[in-house]
Parts: structure tokens; C-alpha cells; sequence
């Protein structure tokens, strides 16, 4: 998953503290010695002040799984060599980290799934007894072993069982005491990194350029690499945040749809509005608890989000809109909607037990969910457009409120499209399916607010 070197850091890194960065390739004879025998490949040169260097590469890559290739010794001269550096401006489409590479699908290794290595020999020139870390990569998918001359230095992820058990990628901080001391007469130190990378099947879906790391960890002095470290979760915090202040206002929206209920209580549209509002409540703040906590597994984030709460929530914002704009003569409707709910749990469900890729099967049970998906907007824009005819010119607002909800709850399909799905302000990337769901709830707060003024002067006509 998902919880993904931050924009933020970019901007604030000459505030912190001054970092440089200085990348020499390749030995030169009065500075560096000779690399072991049994490396192939000469080191990589890096000279640390107080300062912090992106390890972006060339790392040698290879797919598949061996303990060996932790090793130090190792000859990893035949594997391909696999460049991280990011392109100017690149961010990743979630929350808008920078430094973002696509990953090893798009790098000639597309649907593979599983374990995959990455591999760095470098020297490292630093200040005589200067402590040093490093930073993990930020946005992996989907989890990762750290290994240093051969030994495991810390882990996003749980690898305790036969198959990983993915949390979200989060900034972690490694400190590098294992390192051998310097080399007489000079500062440099040895080193070989390795990233053992596991993604699980189901991370292919949808994700043209998944595959391991995909933005560069980092080598530097504690100092820096903490001041980095503070700055990746301050990202992170910032960019889930909405994440976690949207589900309360439409907790409170659902509270003031439930107070109308006694006005109207032959009116379904409150009730089923408040079951929407909750479910999509429920949705956004897992997101920020999956990505700020690690007490959730992907697996459970996905058996939470698109088994349970997501097709809950299409089948409650259907008969929601249905009953708000008054569709009642379409008496079919909510016989579809409960096949359609149906049939989406079922397809989610073998799906989350099983990777969507592991026969034809499963495959057709993703196109069904699909499907089911593309229903549901058309059953959606058909209550609207209904509602909005009978309705007439003032229904314009209840069109724009059923439109914005619309944009968050279809946020895959309109990409599809390529519709922009994260602006900046601020520096901070913010998808736009929390602008649509912050439109949404002012929107809705004014409509709700309209009913309410209505009902209290009726009530007032009928008593004076």
C-alpha cells in the first residue's frame, strides 16, 4: 500500500540545517581503496559532511528471492542496473510525496509480483567519528527488508510469515552502528545496502507502474537523516489530515439529517442519508488511521474498505438521492440496488481472499465488480437527472451537492478519464476527492439548513 523524499523537505531542507551533497563517481586511487576482490563492480563514492545524500543509485536489481543476495561478497555484476533518480517536479498521485519513480512494472518486468532486491556498494568519506542513518524510502510497495553488509537492520512490514503481512509504509529511521571503522589514513567506509522488497499480486491492479521502491532512500549523518526523518512524517501527517477532519463533519451532517426526521418522518431521504454519510465517514478516516497507525494490514484495510464499507456506501448514496429528489414512481430501482450491492460484495470479497490475477476466474470477478461500479453511476445520474426535470431551475444546488459526493465515490473511474487527482496548495498535495467531499459538505450543510427553514415555517404558518 497507500503509508509513501516529501515537496516539503525541498522547500524547508535550507532551514533545518545545511545540507550538501556531493556524488563522486567511481574510486580514484589516492583516496579510495580498491574494492574487494569478489565485487565486480567498483563503489559508489559518497562524501558526507553534515549533510544527507539520496541513494539514487544505480542499484543493481534482480527479481525472485535468495538469502545470499544479503550478503556482502556477493557478485552481483550480471543483475540490471536500476536508476531512481526522479525526474524535476515528480511527486507520487496519493498525498504528492516528491521524488517519485515508477517502478518495476514499468521497467520491463510488468504483472510480476513477489520478492525483489535491490543492491548498493558505496564508500562513504564523513567526518572521523560522525555518527551516521539512513533514512528508508518512503513509498515502496509494498513492504521491505533492510539489510547493511549483510545484516537486517529493521523492516517496514511483517516478515515473520511465509507470505509478508503489508502495514503502511511509513518514514522509518535506521541507525548505522554495524558499519566497519574507517580505513587508515582516511575517512571512507565500506558498505553494501541491500533492500529485500516484497508486492503483493493484488498491487498490480490498476497501478500501471507499481513495483518496489519508488522513491530513494537516504545516507546521511544522524543529525540530518533525523531532521529528514521529521519532515517525511510531517508529510505524512499533513497529507491525511483532511482525511481525519471530513469524517467529522459528516458524522455532524448525519446528525442534522437524523434531527429533520421527526419533521418528516415519512420521508426515507434523512435516514438513508445519515447510513451514507456515516459509511463514507468510516472510509476516510481508515484511510488516516491505516496510514498514521500500524494496527491495521493492508488486508484488513481492504477487507474494511471494499468488501464492507464502499459497496455499503454506493447502495445507501443510490436510495439516498432517490428519496432526496423524489424518484419514487422508478419502483425497480431498489430491487437493482440490492442485486447490484450483492453482486459487488461477492466479486470484493473472492477478490480480497484471492489475488485477482491467479486465473481467468477471478479476472472476470474483478470486470464483474467493475461493472457493478459503472452501474451505480448510471443509476446515480439517471435518479439526478430525473430529480433535476421534475424539479426544475431550483434543484441546481441538490444537482451540485449529488455531483460533488459523485466525485469522491467514483475517484478510480475518473482517472481513468485523466481528470487531475491531486492539486497543491500550500506545497501539500491534496487529492481531489478531498476537495469534492469538502465541497460537498458545505453544500449539503446549506441544503439541509434550506429543509430545515421550511419545515419551521410551515410549522409557524399552521400555528399563527
Amino acid at each position: 500500500m497507500r503509508r509513501r523524499v516529501s515537496e516539503l523537505c525541498g522547500r524547508h531542507c535550507a532551514t533545518l540545517l545545511p545540507l550538501f551533497l556531493f556524488l563522486i563517481v567511481g574510486p580514484t586511487e589516492t583516496q579510495v581503496p580498491q574494492a574487494p576482490p569478489v565485487r565486480s563492480n567498483p563503489p559508489i563514492q559518497i562524501q558526507i559532511g553534515h549533510s544527507v545524500v539520496p541513494l539514487n543509485g544505480p542499484w543493481k536489481f534482480h527479481t525472485g528471492d535468495d538469502p545470499r543476495w544479503a550478503e556482502t561478497a556477493f557478485d552481483d555484476s550480471s543483475w540490471e542496473s536500476v536508476d531512481l533518480t526522479p525526474a524535476e517536479g515528480s511527486h507520487d498521485a496519493d498525498v504528492g510525496l516528491s521524488g517519485y519513480v515508477p517502478g518495476w512494472t514499468a521497467k520491463g518486468h510488468a504483472n510480476y509480483s513477489g520478492f525483489a532486491w535491490y543492491r548498493f556498494h558505496i564508500l562513504i568519506d564523513s567526518p572521523a567519528g560522525e555518527e551516521l542513518s539512513l533514512a528508508g524510502p518512503p513509498d515502496v510497495d509494498d513492504a521491505y527488508q533492510l539489510f547493511v553488509d549483510g545484516k537486517l537492520l529493521g523492516s517496514a512490514g511483517d516478515f515473520s510469515h511465509a507470505t509478508p503481512v503489508v502495514l503502511s509504509i511509513q518514514p522509518r529511521m535506521f541507525p548505522l552502528r554495524s558499519l566497519p571503522s574507517e580505513t587508515p589514513g582516511s575517512n571512507a567506509r565500506d558498505a553494501v545496502v541491500a533492500f529485500r522488497v516484497w508486492m503483493a499480486a493484488n498491487s498490480l491492479t490498476g497501478n500501471p507502474d507499481a513495483g518496489g521502491i519508488h522513491i530513494a532512500p537516504s545516507l546521511g549523518t544522524t543529525t540530518g537523516i533525523a531532521a529528514r526523518y521529521q519532515v517525511e512524517w510531517l508529510e505524512t501527517f499533513r497529507g491525511y489530515v483532511v482525511d481525519a477532519v471530513e469524517p467529522i463533519l459528516f458524522v455532524l451532517l448525519a446528525i442534522l439529517a437524523c434531527a429533520i426526521i421527526p419533521f418528516d418522518p415519512n420521508d426515507s431521504a434523512y435516514g438513508w442519508l445519515a447510513i451514507a454519510l456515516v459509511t463514507t465517514a468510516l472510509v476516510r478516516a481508515n484511510q488516516a488511521f491505516f496510514f498514521w497507525t500500524q494496527l491495521e494490514s493492508i488486508k484488513t484495510f481492504m477487507l474494511a474498505k471494499e468488501v464492507i464499507l464502499v459497496p455499503l456506501g454506493l447502495a445507501a448514496w443510490t436510495m439516498a438521492w432517490r428519496a432526496w429528489f423524489r424518484v419514487e414512481r422508478a419502483q425497480w430501482i431498489p430491487r437493482v440496488v440490492a442485486i447490484l450491492w450483492a453482486l459487488y460484495v461477492a466479486a470484493q470479497f473472492i477478490l480480497w481472499l484471492a489475488s485477482p490475477r491467479t486465473n481467468g476466474f477471478l479476472g472476470a470477478l474483478s470486470v464483474l465488480a467493475t461493472s457493478a461500479r459503472l452501474a451505480f453511476v448510471a443509476l446515480l445520474l439517471l435518479t439526478i437527472v430525473s430529480g433535476a426535470k421534475r424539479i426544475g431551475v431550483g434543484a441546481w444546488l441538490d444537482v451540485l451537492a449529488a455531483l460533488l459526493i459523485m466525485t469522491g465515490l467514483f475517484a478510480q473511474e475518473l482517472s481513468l478519464l485523466h481528470v487531475p487527482s491531486i492539486w497543491f496548495p500550500f506545497g501539500t498535495g491534496v487529492p481531489r476527492t478531498q476537495f469534492a467531499y469538502a465541497g460537498f459538505a458545505v453544500v449539503l450543510f446549506l441544503l439541509l439548513l434550506r429543509r430545515l427553514r421550511g419545515f419551521a415555517q410551515h410549522h409557524h404558518q399552521i400555528h399563527a
